[in-house]
């Protein structure tokens, strides 16, 4: 049997081997609404290869206007660890997509390293992203996840030195999260060959699958992607989508 952290590799492998890219949506948890989210989280899980559920906090340095006013709108309603936890635990069905939760450190350490993986695994989390964790940094925490078999995600960026991108690939479980460009989410990113070529750069490091973030919100970006990673990540787009009251799902599949 596969551990949670191998789930991940399979559903982005699943969805490369079927011809058409992974996609890795992300959604802020409790936004726009908490009354709304058991059922946007399993709309956007039946339509995505894998699902990122972001902690919401109150200084999230990698992210763009978006996220941080969904954070906001999320923390305002009383959302937390605990409230992600056990909403989760209580879904009607278990979503067919593996579900990570994107946090920066305090919240994980707030709700304490010492309980947190088991807690995540017994609500069907499979896995880690934390953004402002370094690697160098991140093996009491990297142990904790080991131990009930979860993923901690590893992020590399363009200017990431070679010799530093190889340890991180090496390291990886799940998948590798390789950011398109310096700065923030949201931004819109033509990909150019540069993209591309770093791209090209981490997949052949990896063992793992890679997934391009920061910036996708088109089928032409997606498309111009497809055949240098194995999968994208959306999300400041797809909250968009949800702040509006569309439908996720026919969202995420007009993106393939």
């Amino acid at each position: 049997m596969s551990t949670p952290a191998e789930s991940i590799s399979v559903a982005i492998r699943a969805a490369h081997d079927a011809g058409r890219p992974a996609l890795v949506a992300f959604v802020t948890a409790g936004f726009p609404k908490v009354e709304q989210f058991t059922d946007n989280l399993l709309k956007v899980a039946d339509a995505a290869d894998v699902v990122e559920i972001g902690v919401p906090f109150s200084d999230p340095m990698a992210d763009g206007a978006t996220i941080q006013l969904a954070s906001r709108a999320a923390l305002a309603q009383g959302v937390s660890m605990v409230w992600i936890l056990e909403t989760v635990a209580a879904l009607p069905r278990r979503p067919k997509a593996p579900l990570l939760l994107m946090s920066y450190l305090n919240p994980l350490l707030s709700y304490g390293l010492d309980k947190l993986p088991a807690a995540a695994r017994a609500a069907g989390i499979s896995g880690f992203i934390v953004p402002d964790l370094p690697h160098e940094e991140a093996a009491d925490l990297e142990a904790a996840l080991a131990r009930e078999g979860l993923a901690l995600i590893q992020m590399v960026t363009p200017v990431t030195p070679q010799a530093r991108l190889e340890r991180l690939c090496g390291a990886a479980k799940g998948f590798v999260y390789a950011v398109t460009m310096t700065g923030t989410t949201g931004k819109n990113v033509a990909v150019p060959e540069e993209v591309t070529t770093y791209l090209d750069r981490v997949r052949a490091a990896s063992n793992v699958p890679v997934c391009a973030g920061f910036g996708i919100r088109a089928k032409e970006q997606v498309a111009r992607l497809a055949g240098h990673v194995e999968g994208v990540v959306v999300g400041s787009a797809l909250l968009e989508v949800l702040e509006r009251g569309e439908d996720p799902a026919a969202f995420l599949a007009s993106l393939r």
